[in-house]
């Protein structure tokens, strides 16, 4: 046994496991900084607190600011957008502190949000290397039950250094369609230009890219085939929950900015096994917007393999890997964009069938931390979560501990 373990080594390089993450966070059921106890209280009388309606899905790393979304998917959300505090020692099941207040948290009393600051309901969120913070508010409450719009999707912009809001943008018209859904936000900086940035937003409901550029306060959409989702891979099995989702375009990770600043956008349907990718040159251009030959500047780069249906992509510079989620797998797997995009060259890093059931989320941090955030969406979505349980996770790993000894190593 032991020589042939010796051969294996010899032709197949060294033996690698999967990495461990350390949990940093972890909940029952969120909870949240209150003023005081009254306060709570009162939020519970009123229905604006209903503890188990609380599902975080989005994050993102700020210094010692650890920011996550609760998007209200029901009613009973408690504030959409807060951070945790990485201070030493670390409290496991610390309180959510409402981002940047409270006031801006609380919903409306009317049908429409009247003032700039109201946050209606944010799923994902996106850290610049300008010190801002982007916000994607869907301006959608209680979808699960009695759905409300207060506006057209909004885009957010912080000041982290003041915690104000520096810009906030309602997107046009035509920017949607009648099943638009907008979940996710990257952001897109030219080194040393923070007027010129850019926020990409998928649709995943109606199957197109909105564009947003900060220098022109201006947005377009994109359409394109490969924005549509799999019909073939479309079935889900999570965390003992089968279920069957039409989403498309989803998850957007940027590249390496060649000599002209721009950059590979990698990009899935969520419902889909394959990777796609077009440069940022293309996405930028609003002139192209009806342009029918920017058809053949999309690319397919390959499939991942069975099973692996991703939500968030991350890119690590360093390594030049693209980071993905494996809803079906209950882990994170790897690709290296300087390989072929094959499913032998995706492979699973992280898995863990307790910790890491549905990896919403992911997002790499200056240190090169992957951060990871697992929340059983399926069974809040279609079952019911048990208050006696672990539900919701974040937890975190070097990248460079993920990949070594993978293919995903440089």
């Amino acid at each position: 046994m032991f020589y042939m373990l010796i051969i294996f080594v010899l032709v197949f390089g060294r033996i690698s496991s999967l990495a461990t993450p350390e949990e940093v966070f972890e909940w029952k059921e969120l909870t949240f900084a209150w003023p005081n106890d009254q306060a709570k209280q009162s939020a519970i009388n009123e229905g604006n607190y209903i503890a188990e309606n609380n599902l975080p899905l989005g994050l993102d790393r700020w210094r010692n600011k650890l920011f996550v979304t609760v998007p209200r998917w029901k009613s009973g959300v408690a504030a959409t957008l807060g951070y945790l505090p990485l201070d030493e020692p670390i409290n496991k099941s610390a309180s959510i502190i409402p981002y940047p207040h409270w006031k801006a948290n609380l919903l409306p009393k009317g049908d429409k949000a009247t003032e700039d600051t109201h946050i209606i309901s944010v799923f994902r969120i996106s850290i610049d290397a300008c010190d801002r913070l982007w916000v994607m508010d869907s301006a959608l409450a209680d979808i699960l039950g009695e759905p409300k719009v207060y506006s057209n999707p909004a885009i957010l912009i912080y000041d982290l250094n003041t915690d104000k809001l520096i810009k906030k943008y309602l997107l046009k018209q035509e920017d949607l369609k009648q099943d638009s859904f907008l979940a996710n936000i990257i952001v897109d900086v030219p080194k040393g230009e923070c007027d010129n940035a850019y926020a990409y937003i998928p649709d995943l409901g109606g199957y197109g890219v909105v564009v947003y550029s900060l220098k022109e306060n201006d947005s377009w959409r994109l359409k394109h085939n490969f924005f549509h989702f799999d019909p073939l891979h479309g079935d889900f099995n999570v965390g003992g929950v089968n279920f069957q989702w039409t989403d498309g375009v989803f998850g957007l990770a940027l590249g390496k900015p060649d000599e002209n600043g721009y950059r590979t956008v990698y990009f899935h349907p969520l419902a889909s096994l394959n990777e796609f990718s077009v440069n940022s040159a293309i996405l930028r251009n609003k002139t192209l917007v009806n342009d029918p030959h920017i058809y053949y500047e999309f690319k397919l780069e390959g499939t991942k393999g069975e099973k692996s249906q991703t939500s968030a992509s991350v890119f690590d510079e360093k390594s030049s890997t693209v980071f993905l989620t494996q809803l079906n797998r209950d882990g994170i797997a790897c690709w290296n964009t300087e390989r072929e995009l094959t499913p032998e060259n995706v492979p699973v890093v992280i898995q863990d069938s307790e910790r890491l059931v549905f990896t919403n989320d992911i997002k790499i941090d200056t240190e090169r931390n992957l951060w990871i955030l697992s929340d059983k969406m399926p069974q809040f979505l279609f079952r019911q979560l048990d208050p006696n349980e672990i539900n919701y996770r974040i937890l975190k790993a070097k990248v460079d501990d993920i990949i070594k000894g993978t293919k995903c190593e440089a």
